[in-house]
């Protein structure tokens, strides 16, 4: 990444090791960080996946390169792990998101899903403080738009992954969506399957990305001709 330009990429999403395993690939890299906020514009974002444990270190270095906290989503990605017996059982991850600049310069686009509640209308004793002060009452259109929820409910893709960790595309499609304008640049120091990019390109957006363990750089080419042999 050091030989990458620097204030050309819209955002960024990545999966880092996490660092909570004894497993040969779980292993913490330093130093990435620096890289990414060198790559990115002045105003931009960061999407990190990663357990809580590994979240919750990151935010005094996100802070020190100039990213703050913006939101976060949960991944419910149904049969998780539990490494003691006496712990709850794992189902999910989080991926939170950052920001540098003023959060009115960086690059949104809300989500919806066309799965609303059948038509209901609910009288109010007092319109909501929406900017319609006309409003009186809430319609919901069957079949319409509702925002994309905080919870993600996506099956992993144990049994059939070609990489220890590899992110679904339906869980990776709507933060590239929400965060990185049509034919934008979007990055991930953690290349992995290339789960990032084939879910860019789906998009019309553009990636660059780096892989050091040299067994998975061959996987993108491979998981791409899976994806379009599901998607014929």
């Amino acid at each position: 990444m050091s030989t990458w330009p620097a204030a050309f990429a819209d955002a960024c999403i990545t999966d880092p090791p996490y660092g909570d395993t004894s497993l040969a690939w779980d292993r913490r890299c330093e130093g990435w960080l620096v890289q990414v906020a060198r790559v990115l514009k002045p105003s931009a974002a960061i999407w990190v996946f990663g357990s809580m444990r590994f979240i919750a270190g990151m935010f005094d270095e996100m802070e020190s390169y100039g990213f703050k906290y913006a939101q976060d989503i949960v991944w419910e990605k149904q049969n998780g792990s539990g490494f003691h017996a006496d712990r709850f059982r794992r189902v999910h991850e989080h991926a939170v998101q950052f920001y540098r600049g003023a959060w009115s310069e960086i690059y949104k686009e809300p989500q919806f899903t066309n799965d609303a509640r059948a038509k209901t209308v609910r009288r109010k004793t007092r319109p909501t403080h929406t900017g319609h002060i006309e409003a009186g009452h809430y319609v919901s259109e069957d079949g319409g738009p509702r925002l994309v929820r905080s919870v993600i409910d996506i099956a992993n893709e144990h049994g059939r992954a070609l990489h220890p960790t590899q992110k679904p595309l339906g869980i990776l499609a709507p933060l590239i969506a929400y965060s990185v304008p049509p034919g934008g640049i979007v990055v991930d120091p953690f290349l992995g399957s290339g789960s990032t990019a084939i879910a860019a390109r789906q998009l019309g957006r553009q990636f660059v990305g780096c892989e050091l363990n040299p067994d998975y750089v061959g996987l993108l080419d491979e998981r791409s001709r899976q994806v379009d042999l599901l998607t014929a």
